[in-house]
């Protein structure tokens, strides 16, 4: 990261919080392959059951859905973001799933989704709570559309370990698991679990660094 220019550190930030062109399906592909531990971290703290209806927020380039879908029997599977790019790049990559009706990518705009209310048995959201506007809002409306003892687990690296990364000082709001439970207690969501692991990825300048993620799983009474 250190090669980087002030100006390109932004440029960054604002492809990881919305990812836009050709730059964009870049950093969407990055993203895959850095999260994909933390995204099925995030998948098997929801202990996906048959015929469950799962919600994904900020799904990027969905090249992780097969890996969802093998969980369990006959998964549905809808993913929402904010990207147009990664909604587009999301269908590319899995049209026959999406063709077959077992996958849908939506867009929104951050705070109201396009969904019925008791919709989804789970939902799920990777590296994406740094980019919430109103995190109590967004936490309220997925509470409305998952069903009753339905299960949200929520994925984000810890503000410990963020702090020390460039880009994360240009619009990110960081979090630790405490702050995280500080916000659920605003809602009607109840905390029922929390884990926390440490995994290494590499960094910009080819190094291994040690990342410190959390898992915060919510259910609705």
């Amino acid at each position: 990261m250190n090669e980087l220019s002030e100006s390109e550190i932004k440029q960054l930030a604002s492809q990881l919080r919305t990812p836009e062109g050709s730059a964009g399906i870049d950093v969407g592909h990055k993203m895959h392959e850095t999260n994909i531990n933390m995204t099925m971290t995030a998948v098997k703290a929801l202990n996906l059951s048959d015929g469950d209806a799962i919600l994904e927020i900020g799904h990027g380039n969905a090249a992780h859905l097969t890996r969802i879908l093998n969980q369990a029997k006959n998964i549905h599977y809808a993913g929402l973001d904010i990207s147009q790019t990664m909604q587009e790049e999301a269908q590319r990559i899995n049209a026959d799933l999406v063709g077959d009706g077992k996958a849908s990518f939506h867009l929104y705009d951050g705070q109201q989704m396009p969904f019925e209310d008791n919709q989804f048995d789970k939902i799920m959201t990777t590296n994406t709570i740094y980019f919430w506007d109103r995190p109590v809002g967004l936490l309220n409306e997925a509470h409305r559309v998952i069903k009753p003892n339905g299960l949200f687990s929520i994925c984000f690296a810890e503000k410990s370990f963020m702090k020390e990364l460039p880009f994360a000082q240009y619009n990110f709001q960081l979090y630790s698991t405490e702050d995280v439970h500080d916000i659920v207690k605003q809602t009607s969501f109840e905390a029922v679990d929390t884990d926390t692991e440490v995994e290494q990825v590499k960094s910009k300048d080819g190094l291994n660094v040690d990342r410190l993620f959390t898992v915060v799983t919510l259910k609705k009474e």
